[in-house]
């Protein structure tokens, strides 16, 4: 049986969230691809994990403040940056 370190388990938590805005047509489309963007960097595995993860709220921080995105949707982004921003482990 495979088990998931607790940091795998966040950032696939953070991507479920995120891959589920990007999939969310009420939402609009800078958020979505804001959204999109974040999941491709968080699975880019040249880079370190922690560069991956606050390259990733990089994307999303700004559009939480986006006056045209909807309440849902800026409470999934903000539960998918608290995922990213809990310390890692080192695997």
């Amino acid at each position: 049986m495979f088990y998931l370190s607790e940091t795998d388990q966040q950032i696939a938590e953070a991507i479920r969230i995120l891959t589920y805005i990007a999939d969310d047509s009420s939402v609009p489309r800078n958020i979505r691809r804001a959204a999109s963007k974040s999941v491709e960097t968080l699975q880019d595995d040249s880079m370190e994990l922690a560069v991956r993860a606050l390259n990733a709220i990089e994307f999303l921080e700004d559009t939480t403040s986006d006056p045209n995105c909807p309440y849902h949707a800026r409470t999934l982004l903000w539960q998918a940056i608290t995922k990213l921003e809990l310390p890692m482990d080192e695997n």
